[in-house]
């Protein structure tokens, strides 16, 4: 046999061993996923920190706004909100936000950030007197130094955006201001 038969024959081996190889790792897995001996902890209650309570400063902070995505100077808006909430699993958590200004809303939680919509009567004043509503969408996350996601942390921070409807005051784009938002428990 020829140094070139030799190769010849033995390449359709080598992919059958890489065949068998990657089967043998496929079935160790299987095994362990099946026997559970990897030992991955689940936790199957709701750390009490998740649901989050209290009395919190919130801040929009207008000097950070954005007018339909330009930036633009907006006033910064200071209020206590009274946060009340309760967590029935770590995906599903809800709650009420009720906020020295006058107004109550919905709290709710997914994916680890927290949001609360409300109306806002009166929001976009046109050049005829009349006015339109808003929809304002606060969402947040409680946050450590350097930005990083910290359940538990009395600092949360996020971003109020409000909306005009599409076509108020005779124009098409709807009016949206978008702020970075934030709130510092108190007690």
């Amino acid at each position: 046999m020829t140094d070139s038969e030799k190769v010849f024959y033995r390449l359709p081996m080598r992919p059958v061993r890489v065949f068998l190889r990657s089967g043998a790792w496929l079935l160790a897995g299987i095994g362990v996923c099946v026997t559970g001996q990897w030992n991955i902890p689940v936790s199957h209650g709701v750390e009490p920190e998740l649901a989050i309570n209290g009395t919190y400063t919130a801040v929009s902070m207008g000097n950070w706004s954005k007018r339909n995505e330009v930036y633009f100077d907006e006033r910064t808006v200071r209020s206590i909100w009274t946060i009340v909430s309760s967590c029935s699993d770590p995906q599903t958590c809800s709650g009420q936000v009720h906020s020295d200004q006058g107004w109550s809303a919905e709290l709710t939680m997914q994916s680890n950030m927290w949001s609360v919509r409300r109306d806002v009567p009166d929001w976009v004043p046109c050049p005829d007197g009349t006015t339109y509503p808003g929809r304002q969408l606060f969402r947040f996350s409680p946050t450590a130094q350097g930005g990083r996601r910290v359940v538990g942390s009395p600092v949360l921070a996020g971003e109020d955006v409000t909306a005009g409807p599409a076509g108020a005051c005779g124009v098409g784009q709807p009016l949206v201001i978008r702020m970075p938002f934030r709130l510092d428990k108190i007690s």
